[in-house]
């Protein structure tokens, strides 16, 4: 049955899994020539964030492997997406570029990973958020399998709080949660407040990316005191 969220001003909305993985199951073809370009700097960002800390990393929503070419050869690399038709280009693509540093690619719930606790130096999770069903039960799992000190890395859209511009994307909600995502849900006091209930997590950085400012890259710690909790 489908989840059912109550958006200010606007009607119920459903978005359950199936609607998502069929969503990027069609993305699927077409992904790296619609979004390769406008995503780059964000995904550039993220990355480079990520080959600073080294170690394991679990890419959620790994999709098509856009990204898996980008990441230093000494972290190691696991990669899940709810998607298979995206998992078999992410596959093809580690193939064909001899990519021996990717050392699993899963079909998996970014709600229900199946990796144990305090397991990867690093989680990215790239646009990923906007894109589950219950967000903030999937940024739990993040931080579940995050060892202490290692970090949650996200790429998302940050909607707007009030003004014109949260009535416009309460009116495109409708439309875009077809195609796999949504637009007015997540404002940065969403985030905020997922923070001040989370266990252990800080945050350490909140940078705006293109395009448009409406996407943010954001960096959360989690502290060696959610080791002994």
């Amino acid at each position: 049955m489908a989840d059912i969220m109550k958006l200010d001003g606007t009607r119920a909305l459903d978005f359950d899994r199936e609607m998502v993985e069929q969503a990027y199951d069609r993305w699927a073809p077409v992904y790296d020539l619609v979004f390769g370009g406008v995503f780059s700097k964000g995904r550039k960002a993220a990355i480079q964030a990520t080959n600073k800390i080294g170690g394991r990393v679990l890419e959620v929503g790994v999709g098509t492997g856009i990204s898996l070419p980008q990441y230093a050869p000494y972290l190691r690399i696991f990669g899940t997406d709810s998607s298979e038709a995206m998992l078999q280009k992410a596959k093809k693509r580690v193939a064909d570029l001899h990519l021996k540093n990717v050392e699993g690619l899963a079909v998996m719930d970014a709600e229900k990973l199946e990796y144990p606790g305090n397991f990867f130096d690093v989680v990215m999770a790239q646009y990923v958020v906007t894109a589950v069903p219950n967000p903030e039960v999937a940024l739990d799992e993040f931080a579940r399998v995050l060892r202490p000190g290692g970090e949650l890395i996200i790429l998302t859209r940050v909607s707007a709080d009030a003004g014109m511009r949260r009535f416009i994307e309460q009116q495109l909600q409708p439309v875009v949660r077809r195609l796999g995502f949504r637009t007015a849900e997540f404002a940065w006091s969403r985030y905020t407040r997922w923070l001040a209930g989370a266990k252990g997590m800080e945050l350490a950085e909140r940078r705006l990316i293109p395009p448009l400012g409406h996407f943010s890259l954001v960096r959360f710690r989690k502290t060696d005191m959610a080791a002994a909790a």
